[in-house]
C-alpha cells in the first residue's frame, strides 16, 4: 500500500445521522423560541405589560386637607391638624432581621402604648406582607421619637387629624369624623362631601433608577370648602353652661336649649346635656351622641295654649277683649273630666294664658271647627321638619286622622296628644313673634334669606305675643330679664309610657324678647327632673332668663328705654276711646 493511500484511510469520517440530530436540535430550539415569542406577543401580551407596569408605573396621590367648620364670626369649631401614621413593612423587617433590635421594639411599643409581644406578632404574622398599620394619627413629637429609633421597615406617613376646639359645648352640632376622616355625626356628616373636597393624582412612568421619564395623566385636586354655621359660639357657650348646671341641679335625665333669630330663622345656639368630648370618645355611651334638640319628642303641655288662643282669634270665634266663663271650673266631655285647680270664673284670653286655664283653653278650642283647629297645628310646623337638614331630625307626632273626640281636641289644645321636638317649638314661637310668618330654620349660613310663608295674621300674632309678656310679668317671675320686656309660656307635661302616663315630668319654657321688637326666641326643655321642683316655671324658666340675657347682650340688643307694657285689654280700651273720639 502506498503512503498516500495510507493517509487517506486514517482521516476521521463524520457519521451522517449525528449531523442531522444536531441540526434538528437547533431547529427545535429556534422553533420553541419562535413559538414562545408568538405566544407572548400575540396570544397573551397583557401579562408582560402588567409585569412591566408593576415595575415602572407609579401613581402619586395628592390628598386634600378637610375643610374647617366655623361659627358665624369665624371662630373655629372643627379643624384638621397635621399628624403622622406608623406603618410597618414585614418583608423589610424580616430581610434585615430587625426583630433582633429588642430594645428598639420595646421603646416603640412604649411610645405607642402597646404590648411589645402583640406588636411584633402583628408584624411576623405574614412576613411577606408589605404594609401593616401599627398606629394611626400620632402626634409630631411621637413621630420624631419613632423616627430616631431607625428600625428597618418601620415607616411614617403624613396624615391629618380632626380637632374640635369647642369640645363638648358644640359637640352635637358639629359632630365628628372617624379615623379615615369620614363624617359620622352632625354637620361633619351632612356636609361631608363639601368638607372633603377631591384629591388629585399623578400617574407617571419611572426608570430603573426611580427617575420620572413620562407623565401619563394628571388629575387636579379640588380644594375642600369651609362650612360657616349660623351658630354664635359665645351664645352657644352660655346656653350649654346654664343648661348643664340646671340638669345637674335638678338631677334631670337630660335637657336641651335652642336659641334662634326670630326674623331669619338662623339657629344661634343649640345645646344638649349630657354631652360628650368629640376629641376623645373612648368609652362614651352611645346615647350621648344623640342631638336631643332635634331627635327627642315631648308633649309640649301648656306651651301650646298660645296657639289655641291664636286659632280662636284667627277663626273669629273670639276677640282679644272676649270674656270666657270657665265656671264651675270643670266640665265633662264624653265621660272624661276637664278641670282647673279652682273655679277661676270669667277670664279674658290674656287671663287664660296667665292662669294657664285648661277650661278656658278647651272652650276656645271647641269654639272653632275641628278641621280649622287641626289645620292651624299643622300650619305651625308640627309633623314637619324644621329645615335644618341635620341627620336624625324627627318630624314629631301629630295625628292626621278623621275622627277626633271633643276630649281629644280639648287635650290637644293644652299640649297633649301631640309630640314635638324643642326645635319645632322654637320655630312656632319665632313664627308667632315675627308676625305670623313661618320660616325654615337654618344651621348653615346662607347667602340670601329665604322667604317665609304667612300662616297667621300679623294683628293676631302680635296680640298673642303681647299677652305672653303679661304671662311672664304676672306668673313667671323667674323668666324675667332685667332691662328687657320678655314674653313666654311655661309647660309641664307627664312623660308618656306604654298604656298611659308615668310619674316623670318634662319642664318647658318658650319665650321671646324684647317684646317691643322681638329678635330672639329661646326654648328650654328639662327632661325628667327629680325632687320636688319639676314645673316648667321652676326648672326651665330660670335657664331661659339667663340664656336670653346673655344672648341679648352678645347681640348688642339695646335694653328697652322704658320697661312699660300695654296689656291686650288696655290696647282694646284705647282703640275704643280713639274710635269714640
Amino acid at each position: 500500500m502506498s503512503k498516500k493511500a495510507s493517509n487517506r484511510s486514517s482521516q476521521p469520517t463524520t457519521t451522517a445521522w449525528r449531523y442531522y440530530v444536531v441540526l434538528a436540535i437547533v431547529a427545535l430550539i429556534y422553533a420553541g423560541l419562535l413559538a414562545r415569542s408568538a405566544y407572548i406577543q400575540i396570544i397573551e401580551p397583557d401579562m408582560l405589560k402588567k409585569q412591566g407596569d408593576m415595575r415602572s408605573l407609579r401613581t402619586a396621590a395628592n390628598t386634600v386637607q378637610r375643610g374647617s367648620i366655623v361659627d358665624r364670626n369665624g371662630d373655629e369649631l372643627a379643624i384638621s391638624v397635621p399628624v403622622e401614621t406608623v406603618w410597618a413593612d414585614p418583608k423589610i423587617i424580616m430581610d434585615n432581621n430587625a426583630l433582633a433590635m429588642t430594645e428598639h421594639w420595646q421603646a416603640l411599643a412604649d411610645v405607642l402604648g402597646q404590648n411589645v409581644n402583640k406588636l411584633t406578632t402583628r408584624v411576623v404574622r405574614n412576613p411577606r406582607k408589605r404594609f401593616v398599620y401599627l398606629e394611626r394619627k400620632i402626634s409630631p413629637a411621637m413621630a420624631n421619637y419613632i423616627r430616631e429609633l431607625k428600625i428597618p421597615g418601620i415607616h411614617l406617613r403624613k396624615e391629618s387629624k380632626r380637632f374640635y376646639p369647642a369640645g363638648e359645648i358644640s359637640a352635637h352640632i358639629v359632630g365628628f369624623t372617624n379615623v379615615d376622616d369620614k363624617g359620622i355625626e352632625g354637620v361633619e356628616r351632612v356636609y361631608d362631601q363639601l368638607l372633603t373636597g377631591k384629591g388629585g393624582a399623578k400617574r407617571f412612568r419611572k426608570d430603573a433608577k426611580g427617575r420620572k421619564i413620562e407623565i401619563l395623566s394628571e388629575q387636579v385636586a379640588e380644594a375642600a370648602q369651609d362650612v360657616t354655621l349660623t351658630i354664635d359660639q359665645r351664645i352657644q357657650a352660655i346656653a350649654y353652661k346654664e343648661l348643664k348646671g340646671a340638669v345637674q341641679a335638678f338631677k334631670a335625665t337630660s335637657g336641651s336649649v335652642v336659641v334662634a333669630d326670630i326674623h331669619t330663622g338662623e339657629i344661634l345656639a343649640m345645646a344638649n346635656s349630657p354631652s360628650y368630648n368629640p376629641n376623645n370618645r373612648t368609652n362614651t355611651a352611645i346615647h350621648r351622641f344623640r342631638n336631643r334638640a332635634i331627635t327627642d319628642i315631648y308633649e309640649p303641655g301648656s306651651t301650646m295654649k298660645p296657639l289655641t288662643a291664636l286659632t280662636a282669634l284667627e277663626f273669629g270665634s273670639a276677640e282679644t277683649s272676649s270674656i270666657i266663663d270657665t265656671s264651675p271650673g270643670w266640665m265633662r266631655l264624653g265621660g272624661r273630666r276637664v278641670n282647673d285647680p279652682i273655679n277661676r270664673g270669667k277670664l279674658s284670653i290674656e287671663d287664660i294664658l296667665v292662669t294657664s286655664s285648661n277650661m278656658g283653653t278647651t272652650k276656645l278650642a271647641l269654639s272653632v271647627p275641628k278641621t280649622f283647629l287641626l289645620d292651624k297645628f299643622f300650619d305651625a310646623g308640627f309633623a314637619d321638619s324644621t329645615g335644618t337638614d341635620l341627620i336624625g331630625e324627627s318630624s314629631g307626632m301629630m295625628h292626621d286622622r278623621q275622627r277626633w273626640s271633643k276630649f281629644e281636641l280639648a287635650t290637644l289644645s293644652w299640649g297633649y296628644g301631640l309630640a314635638i321636638t324643642p326645635m319645632q317649638l322654637a320655630r312656632f314661637y319665632a313664627t308667632l313673634a315675627n308676625g305670623g310668618v313661618k320660616r325654615e330654620l337654618s344651621i348653615v349660613k346662607r347667602e340670601a334669606s329665604i322667604d317665609g310663608e304667612r300662616v297667621f295674621s300679623e294683628k293676631n300674632s302680635q296680640a298673642v305675643t303681647n299677652m305672653l309678656e303679661t304671662v311672664v310679668d304676672d306668673h313667671v317671675q323667674k323668666a324675667k330679664v332685667d332691662g328687657y320686656r320678655v314674653g313666654g309660656k311655661t309647660g309641664t307635661s307627664f312623660k308618656a309610657v306604654a298604656g298611659g302616663y308615668g310619674n316623670d315630668y318634662v319642664g318647658l319654657f318658650a319665650g321671646v324678647a324684647p317684646i317691643s321688637d322681638p329678635k330672639v326666641v329661646v326654648v328650654v326643655v328639662i327632661n325628667e327632673p327629680s325632687g320636688d321642683l319639676y314645673h316648667g316655671g321652676e326648672v326651665a324658666a330660670p335657664v331661659f332668663s339667663r340664656v336670653m340675657k346673655g344672648a341679648l347682650r352678645v347681640l348688642n340688643v339695646a335694653p328697652d328705654a322704658n320697661d312699660v307694657r300695654v296689656t291686650s285689654n288696655e290696647m282694646q280700651v284705647k282703640r275704643g276711646e280713639a274710635n269714640d273720639a
